[in-house]
């Protein structure tokens, strides 16, 4: 998919470090080429934002499924792929494969499993799977127990300057609960886990990452231990970064009530002073990606008793959304809020991407921040809409969606 023509939106809104700025944007042969006080040349296909948003296209880090349609819906222009695929993207092949995959109108970042068949013990190709496309290597869902492993991992990742995406929760104690342990969990009989799970597995991973120099990321943390861990493991200077769901800081464990399974997610709701203390992370910095977390999972493997209930949920169309709630809740700015759903995910990639600037792929959105819609899970683009946020009214669509200049939805 070639952009045959120039672009020209004027009359827009745009995303810009220090907050919106009145403008417009002009891309060329699928690059930004001007932002700001722009005009239309002749020859240009033009289009009048009317007021709306200008934003970089979404990039998605960490989903477990390609699902286009309602990665488009959500305004997501890129997405980091999990390893934990049918067949684990733990070869060379594998990656190759992937990294077409969504092209032209999706680009899919694959991320390399750590591991062969992501079973925690022997580290997979990981050199040779960089060369083959992969932006980054994770643990995939599970946390790797074998701290000589973890240590090996991140001292080849940091050679070859690649993140390493983990799953932040000791195994040893996660076990198969499916909720955090607490009030909730008692009252409905669920097997659980301590949120200290949690905080040991940050530490762990921390002190490693801290040892060999690597860039660390913990893909969710959910808990006021672990984003405390992280807060004061970044003052003093550790390369590490940390992202969350929407879930976790839209929702608490009391919404394991009526033992809903779309709400059976890992890692499981917290507490509501946890889900305070995600906020609070992510208005302090402390918290550098909110990602979807995309997984959708069919009736077969959710309409289960809940513990037996498959984890996961489908992010991709309410990331945006459910993103702007802290917008107006004046907990970020919109500027922020696009860093955490773009700018930071394309920098751990290593992508020109995430930000509207000259030089950068032209993925853009046409956001209207104010648009009313109510979360369907029966009109959900998704192959399947096992949505927590399922009958929310809620506020922030896209409009218009453009990959590389060229309009894809």
């Amino acid at each position: 998919m070639k952009q045959l023509r120039p672009l020209s939106i004027t009359n827009g809104r745009l995303i810009a470090p220090n907050g919106l700025v009145a403008g417009g944007i002009r891309c060329c042969n699928g690059e930004i080429t001007a932002v700001g006080d722009t005009q239309p040349q002749d020859g240009d296909e033009t289009i009048d934002a009317k007021g709306r948003v200008i934003a970089p296209g979404l990039v998605d880090f960490g989903v477990f499924a390609v699902d286009k349609p309602a990665f488009h819906f959500g305004g997501i222009t890129r997405a980091a792929l999990m390893p934990d695929q049918s067949d684990p993207i733990d070869l060379p092949s594998r990656v190759s494969y992937i990294a077409k995959s969504g092209k032209p109108d999706l680009w899919v970042h694959p991320l390399a499993a750590a591991t062969r068949a992501l079973e925690g013990r022997e580290l997979a190709e990981i050199g040779l799977m960089k060369e083959a496309g992969a932006r980054g290597v994770a643990t995939g869902r599970r946390w790797i127990a074998d701290s000589g492993a973890m240590l090996r991992l991140l001292q080849y990742a940091a050679m070859l300057d690649l993140v390493v995406v983990t799953h932040a929760e000791d195994g040893g104690l996660a076990g198969e609960a499916a909720a955090t342990a607490g009030e909730m969990a008692t009252r409905l009989g669920l097997p659980s886990a301590p949120a200290e799970a949690e905080a040991l597995a940050v530490a762990r991973d921390i002190a490693l990452a801290e040892m060999t120099g690597a860039r660390l990321h913990l893909r969710q943390v959910t808990t006021r231990q672990a984003i405390d861990l992280v807060r004061t493991a970044k003052a003093r200077g550790v390369n590490v970064t940390a992202g969350v769901t929407p879930a976790h800081f839209m929702l608490s464990d009391l919404a394991l009530a009526g033992f809903t399974t779309f709400s059976r997610l890992s890692p499981p709701l917290r507490s509501d002073d946890d889900r305070q203390a995600v906020i609070a992370g992510i208005a302090d910095g402390t918290i550098d990606v909110i990602a979807s977390g995309h997984d959708p999972r069919g009736p077969e493997e959710k309409r289960l008793p809940f513990s037996d209930a498959a984890e996961g949920m489908a992010g991709a169309e309410t990331l945006l959304a459910m993103t702007l709630t802290l917008v107006r809740d004046e907990v970020i700015d919109l500027a922020r809020a696009f860093e955490l759903l773009a700018g930071t995910p394309a920098r751990l990639l290593g992508v020109d991407a995430g930000r509207l600037e000259a030089g950068f792929e032209a993925d853009i959105a046409l956001i209207d921040p104010d648009k009313p819609w109510v979360v369907d899970r029966r009109k959900m683009e998704a192959t399947a809409g096992n949505t927590p946020f399922d009958r929310q009214p809620t506020q922030g669509r896209v409009t218009a969606l453009f990959k590389g200049g060229v309009r894809v939805a």
